[in-house]
């Protein structure tokens, strides 16, 4: 069987890898073995980052939630409680949109969350 030469598979891996380094600083963004290992290093980065949205994006909502709470005299803490036991399940993305949109909307639902707590 003849010799297989992998010149042009390999020099396109390369390009490849060096596309995807284009803007990395220093040597991870000129040399190929750096490159490589920065490549691994954003991507993980990047999967830990996606990750941390979520949490930082509930955290938000969490606290204009309790800001809207204690404008009317209850805790965040006892409005989740009331909302629970009032068996309204709505999530702290939609509450917090509620909360800023529809003020009245809001107040309603911490009468009913404080009702429920009695």
């Amino acid at each position: 069987m003849p010799r297989v030469r992998k010149g042009a598979a390999t020099r396109q891996a390369r390009k490849r890898v060096m596309k995807e380094a284009r803007g990395y600083r220093g040597a991870a963004g000129r040399n190929y073995r750096l490159a490589k290992e920065a490549r691994i290093n954003a991507l993980v980065n990047a999967r830990i980052g996606r990750k941390q949205k979520k949490r930082q994006y509930r955290g938000l909502w969490i606290i204009r939630l309790n800001a809207a709470c204690r404008q009317r005299d209850i805790r965040y803490s006892q409005f989740i409680d009331g909302l629970k036991k009032a068996g309204i399940a709505l999530n702290r993305k939609m509450l917090s949109e509620i909360a800023i949109a529809d003020e009245s909307g809001f107040d309603a639902l911490v009468e009913k969350a404080k009702a429920a707590q009695q």
